[in-house]
């Protein structure tokens, strides 16, 4: 199986890595193939996409399908933390959240695999992956580059997010004291984050010893070794200004820019007191979406989930696809053995008829 690397440099200056899978792995030619953009969640990276066996792998399974494969990798991330002008010890070089997602890495990332293939392309999204997609389809951004566009686990509202981990790390405003004690850059691995994380499991009583289940709920799918493979290469960093924003969104049930919690502040940012909104209605009734969902999934719940199919309630019919697994959680969706033959031949063949 052949990978190819390529860099792609934001508006803003952040040098980011990409990943291509161009031919299967029966060795055909490259010939005319449709690409396809996969995009990971928070604290992951590309690997997301690379983590199951070949066979069970989307990445792969999309290549053997006769897709041209683009694989990203979110600012800040291993293989995404260069910089024009900075270094990750800059503060600067941690200011942004995933509004700078939406209107840089998703653009850049977007029009680089545009120019490369002369075609549109198909979009999957895991988690914030499908977050900064809503975002972007909902200012009209992006459409015209687009097929189609996957979301699995899909983040827009969050406000009853049931992960017991991520919920009172939010009440407990984590990320804003991490924030003004000056650590800029968000390390699930780093010595003060498993500090806080470890007293948060200690003053509320949840179960930390699996940390992947205290945060994504409990996956019914994965086997042992595949958790192993995991936490070889993830989980990764991001600004702990991003975390801040997540957590506005859990607090207060809303989709919007990010809260300066100060007006005069916001104003310098948006011209307006209070941050704008992302409007999910506003996103085209004729864009074909595939979107799929866990019933054990902490992080997407499926009240939240609900909320945002309720603001797509006048969808074209026969432009989404609604897939429901009762028993899959947040990781599933990336890692389960069996999500090749629940989740990513229906996605395929989805992909194939748009």
């Amino acid at each position: 199986m052949k990978f190819n690397g390529f860099q792609v440099t934001t508006q803003d200056g952040f040098i980011l890595s990409l990943q291509r899978i161009p031919v299967g792995r029966s060795g055909e030619s490259p010939g005319n193939r449709v690409p396809v953009l996969l995009q990971h969640g928070l604290l992951m990276d590309g690997i997301t996409w690379l983590l199951l066996p070949p066979e069970l792998s989307l990445a792969f399974l999309l290549a053997d399908n006769g897709f041209d494969v683009w694989i990203a990798n979110t600012r800040g991330t291993k293989y995404s933390r260069g910089h024009v002008s900075l270094g990750p010890y800059d503060p600067a070089y941690w200011d942004w959240s995933w509004d700078e997602l939406v209107a840089y890495d998703l653009p850049a990332t977007y029009k680089y695999v545009h120019v490369q293939t002369g075609q549109k392309l198909h979009y999957v999204g895991h988690s914030l992956g499908t977050l900064i997609s809503l975002a972007s389809f909902s200012k009209d951004q992006l459409l015209n580059m687009l097929r189609s566009a996957a979301l699995l686990c899909p983040i827009a509202y969050v406000g009853q997010m049931t992960s017991p981990l991520a919920r009172n790390s939010a009440q407990n405003f984590l990320a804003e004291t991490l924030y003004r004690w000056g650590i800029l850059e968000f390390d699930p691995r780093g010595e003060a984050v498993i500090k806080f994380l470890k007293d948060i499991c200690k003053k509320t009583g949840i179960d930390c010893t699996n940390l992947l289940t205290s945060f994504t709920g409990q996956n019914c799918c994965l086997n042992s070794s595949i958790v192993d493979v995991f936490l070889d290469h993830e989980p990764q960093s991001t600004a702990t200004k991003n975390m801040i924003h997540l957590s506005q969104m859990i607090r207060e049930g809303t989709i919007t820019m990010y809260n300066y919690n100060n007006e005069d502040e916001n104003r310098k940012h948006y011209g307006q007191p209070t941050p704008p909104v992302y409007k999910m209605k506003n996103i085209p009734k004729h864009l074909p979406i595939f979107l799929s969902y866990g019933g054990a999934d902490a992080l997407s719940d499926v009240n939240d989930v609900q909320r945002l199919l309720d603001s797509l309630k006048d969808h074209d019919g026969d432009k989404l696809v609604i897939q429901y697994r009762a028993d899959y959680a947040h990781a599933d969706y990336v890692m389960a053995e069996n999500a090749k033959q629940d989740v990513y031949e229906p996605l395929i063949a989805f992909m194939k008829l748009q």
